[in-house]
């Protein structure tokens, strides 16, 4: 399962977490903040973080009108262990999304 996460999100996330304001030029960046991310919030402490295997971060632009209008995205996939249900998987990314959205 995927998901797209503004720049913006990822780094105001970070920022309230840690107090620290990252700068994500890369998915590389992005995948750090990520994992720093999913390792201190405590919706995350729970069956659905054990079950995840690993967290595979794409970087993509969106272009509103121009090739100079542009967001960086980035495309988080969500690889879970075999046995995990899809409810499971569904009730991670909803929970991860809510965080985000709640920025």
């Amino acid at each position: 399962m995927k998901i797209k996460v503004e720049r913006e999100k990822i780094v105001l996330a970070v920022k309230k977490l840690e107090g620290i304001e990252l700068v994500l030029d890369d998915s590389d960046d992005a995948r750090e903040a990520i994992e720093l991310i999913l390792r201190k919030t405590e919706l995350f402490e729970g069956d659905h973080y054990q079950k995840l295997k690993d967290v595979t971060v794409t970087s993509i632009q969106e272009y509103k009108t121009s090739a100079v209008d542009y967001k960086l995205m980035f495309l988080l996939e969500f690889v879970f262990e075999d046995d995990v249900t899809l409810d499971t998987k569904a009730g991670f990314i909803k929970n991860l999304q809510g965080f985000f959205n709640k920025l």
